[in-house]
């Protein structure tokens, strides 16, 4: 009989996603979302995202050039950031929608009785802004 491994970690390390448009992508978080860059390559950014470095990785030629993100397929449904009180959720969801940066405006997970706000980076990629 194996036995579980028990994994011992502080936390996530980082997060790597492909984009399809690295120049629209940068745009995106970086001039938008407003994340700071540690590392600007043609083909790769880091930023990060409270203790978690999030990197930005250019297309490959083994993607077909109309592949999209899509979260009910199986790999990454979703990214969720966490939010320090109620008034930056807020901000965030306004900050959002005046930046014309598609979402769903601040709604009640019905599971965790946490509020949040979802929304789409420019490949379709799930993020969301989660209170704690």
């Amino acid at each position: 009989m194996n036995r579980p491994i028990e994994i011992k970690t502080p936390g996530v390390h980082h997060i790597a996603i492909r984009v399809s448009d690295m120049a629209r992508s940068k745009a995106f978080y970086i001039d938008k979302l407003g994340f700071k860059a540690v590392l600007d390559q043609p083909e790769l950014l880091i930023f990060f995202a409270g203790q978690t470095a999030i990197a930005i990785k250019g297309p490959e030629g083994k993607v077909p050039g109309s592949d999209q993100f899509n979260p009910f397929r199986v790999g990454l449904d979703h990214i969720a950031l966490a939010c320090e009180d109620r008034s930056e959720l807020e901000r965030v969801a306004k900050a959002l929608a005046d930046n014309a940066i598609e979402n769903t405006g601040i709604k009640l997970d019905g599971t965790l009785q946490k509020d949040y706000v979802a929304f789409k980076d420019p490949d379709r990629i799930s993020w969301e802004f989660y209170s704690v």
